[in-house]
């Protein structure tokens, strides 16, 4: 026996994928740049805050709204971060907000580096 795909799962399938392309070209790096707004260590503040960004500001725009959250290790604690997209200003519009001096054009997450390796050992002592 034969089956064949479900009905409706190629349609279904395509426009998955003409929304995802129309985020990448939407949030894309040519288009803006994502901006730390809140981060925490703590799970509960991270839910407070969410919470509290639903019920103050039912008209925010949640697709350009971003909520990471970097798993941590032994020496890096989880942390739990909200990034909102900020366009680039068009060309010559004086009304548009300028980014701070220094502002990462990238990606503002942090990396998580390892932590460094202790010097060289010394050789043992002969007695």
């Amino acid at each position: 026996m034969i089956l064949g795909p479900v009905p409706g799962q190629r349609k279904r399938k395509r426009q998955r994928e003409r929304e995802r392309s129309g985020q990448a070209d939407r949030f894309g790096p040519e288009a803006g740049r994502w901006e730390l707004r809140y981060a925490t260590r703590d799970e509960s503040e991270w839910r407070a805050e969410l919470g509290r960004l639903r019920t103050e500001e039912p008209d925010l725009d949640w697709d350009a709204i971003r909520v990471d959250m970097l798993c941590g290790r032994s020496t890096h604690p989880t942390t739990y971060q909200l990034s909102v997209f900020v366009p680039h200003a068009p060309e010559g519009d004086p009304h548009a907000p300028e980014s701070a001096p220094g502002a990462p054009e990238s990606d503002p997450r942090p990396t998580m580096t390892a932590p460094e390796p202790p010097g060289p050992t010394p050789p043992a002592e002969r007695p």
